[in-house]
């Protein structure tokens, strides 16, 4: 393992050691919103350290075998060392381009919930149909992923398509998995709607926000201010209006 890795490495594991001690305070475990931050913070950290772990364990099995190649008379054998060498060359590979990625800095949105809108663009009944389409495929991926869905509005067309349709998708991650799927996304094909095989283009958008969270706030009285203004004019709703 390259050294810049080892050391990034090293301070993860003391960080790690100091959080696994804040997990078990009781002080720590009665506040529900750190302990929950802590301990998001503690399984990301756990997930970098056992792939480094398994990098370094593969890294040293690799030079064991080289040793014992060199030493090795019997083709046979050597055959072996090599097919394993050469297996175990791309797993070091893989695995340091995973560490890497690990330790890229995250966006603290990424492991939270998202709330996703799809929405039909140019196109009429086609465009509709399309976003339908993206629906069910998210729905499908979503799904996959053990996720849940939950539909906020929903605005259907007559011909199973959908004008807009806006939903949360709840998941550790789900921000960070889906947020790249922002943007318009375009399909050209021959539409359901179509009676001369004429191809059309249509566009739908999709927008994806992190689920806000929940801020308590007070309103001190006198930083309220209220105006009163009363009408001298012709009764009814314009008299006494605040």
């Amino acid at each position: 393992m390259k050294k810049n890795l080892k050391s990034k490495v090293e301070e993860l594991k003391q960080e790690y050691s100091e959080l696994e001690k804040q997990l078990a305070d009781p002080d720590i475990i009665a506040q529900l919103d750190l302990y929950r931050e802590l301990s998001s913070r503690f399984k990301e950290i756990s997930e970098i350290i056992d792939c480094a772990q398994e990098l370094e364990t593969t890294i040293e099995a690799l030079e064991e075998n080289r040793e014992a190649l060199k030493n090795e008379e019997e083709e046979e054998l050597i055959s072996l060392y090599r097919e394993e060498n050469s297996h175990l060359e791309n797993k070091i590979e893989k695995l340091t381009r995973q560490l890497k990625a690990l330790l890229i800095p995250k966006d603290e949105n990424d492991v939270k919930n998202a709330i996703m809108e799809i929405r039909a663009g140019t196109g009429g009944d086609e465009a509709a149909l399309f976003a339908a389409d993206l629906y069910r495929m998210y729905t499908y991926f979503i799904n996959k992923k053990g996720w849940k869905i939950d539909i906020m509005n929903s605005n259907p067309t007559g011909m199973g398509g959908l004008k807009e349709i806006s939903f949360e998708v709840q998941g550790r991650n789900a921000y960070g998995t889906l947020k790249f799927e922002s943007g318009v996304h375009r399909v050209q094909r021959v539409p359901e709607t179509e009676s001369s095989g004429r191809i059309h283009t249509s566009a739908a958008s999709v927008v994806v926000l992190p689920e806000a969270e929940e801020i308590d706030f007070e309103i001190d009285e006198k930083d309220l201010k209220v105006d009163v203004y009363r009408s001298s004019g012709p009764g009814g709703q314009s008299v006494n209006t605040t």
